[in-house]
């Protein structure tokens, strides 16, 4: 009954979110989120919905418990808003950012767009965050268990070759307060950005990490997070990466500049410009890089899939490629937070 309630209202709500301007939307959803979970009871009524628990669902990876198998992807809260509230939807881990060191607003709007026909976005954000010292004054402020990730890269006025100071300092001033890394060196709205997946620029990167990491009393896991348009050379090099410094996993994938699979009429999709495309037209390329990843590797390399995941099946599908825990982001936009439950139900009747 919940199923079918839940089905009419959730379109309902979306077709009147739909009607605004994306980040407008996104913006005032949040704020409807902090006023709804201030009532009595909302969020132990909403866990009640959406979260299942069950230790068949649980993993243990790079020496941390997740719930279950799927987590909130960075992009969506990227400043920890929503941290208190939105894990009552039954994320088992949410990933904040992507943050920089200091405050920048991204690039200019309008700078993210709706490809309704193939439940998609392209986005130019630019790395739009409010910068450490506001970031962590929320984390401080955490009520919840579920595990944070810290998605980190550069300011957009760091040259390139200045790049490490920016990912060191977020490193180091984030350490108390999340529980992984992820080292975002694949977004495609960063000028340059993606110069960081070049092997000696990614050595340098990693192995600068890693050497500040290892000194810590308690290392924290550190993930890459890379692009869904590599080329198995350059995924060769990133694996041979991994397993040298010992980072403990690779997200795959990020958003793709390229413009295959659309629906969507390509005059229109020429008018957006550039951006990064995420959604269901992704899915098979996100997928293809988490299989290749997995055989390659001989699953040594744990992986967080995310990209393109719309529906059950999208999520079982970058399961058995090889992901170990799921993200979503798109997909949780256009499906809403019942996906989660249901991929975490099929989850333990096929995986238990």
């Amino acid at each position: 009954m919940f199923d079918f309630f839940y089905k009419i209202v959730w379109r309902l709500i979306r077709s009147i979110l739909f009607l605004f301007p994306p980040e407008f939307s996104h913006k005032y959803t949040f704020k409807f989120i902090k006023l709804f979970f201030k009532l009595p009871l909302t969020k132990s009524i909403e866990k009640s919905r959406y979260i299942i628990k069950n230790n068949s669902l649980e993993r243990n990876l790079f020496g941390l418990k997740f719930a279950n198998p799927v987590g909130l992807a960075a992009g969506f809260d990227k400043n920890a808003d929503l941290i208190n509230e939105i894990d009552a939807f039954g994320f088992s881990f949410i990933e904040i950012g992507t943050v920089t060191p200091e405050p920048q607003f991204g690039n200019e709007k309008p700078r993210v767009f709706r490809l309704k026909k193939d439940e998609a976005l392209i986005n130019r954000l630019g790395f739009n965050n409010e910068g450490l010292e506001k970031i962590i004054k929320r984390l401080k402020n955490k009520k919840t268990n579920t595990i944070i990730g810290g998605n980190i890269g550069k300011n957009k006025n760091t040259p390139i070759e200045d790049s490490v100071q920016d990912y060191k300092k977020s490193f180091n001033q984030l350490f108390n307060y999340v529980d992984y890394f992820v080292l975002n060196v694949s977004s495609p709205n960063t000028p340059k950005l993606r110069e960081l997946q070049k092997k000696e620029k990614l050595e340098v990167l990693i192995s600068s990490i890693q050497s500040i990491n290892n000194t810590k009393l308690l290392p924290k896991p550190i993930l890459i997070k890379i692009s869904p348009d590599l080329n198995y050379n350059e995924l060769d090099s990133i694996i041979e990466l991994v397993k040298k410094y010992k980072i403990n996993g690779i997200v795959a994938t990020n958003s793709t500049n390229k413009r295959e699979n659309l629906k969507t009429k390509e005059n229109l999709v020429r008018k957006i410009g550039a951006g990064g495309l995420t959604g269901r037209p992704i899915k098979n390329k996100s997928t293809d890089v988490i299989k290749y990843i997995h055989q390659k590797s001989s699953g040594t390399i744990p992986i967080i899939g995310v990209g393109g995941i719309n529906s059950v099946e999208d999520a079982i599908e970058k399961i058995d490629a090889g992901a170990s825990l799921i993200q979503l982001y798109t997909g949780f936009i256009y499906q809403g937070p019942l996906l989660v439950k249901k991929i975490n139900q099929e989850i333990l009747k096929r995986y238990r």
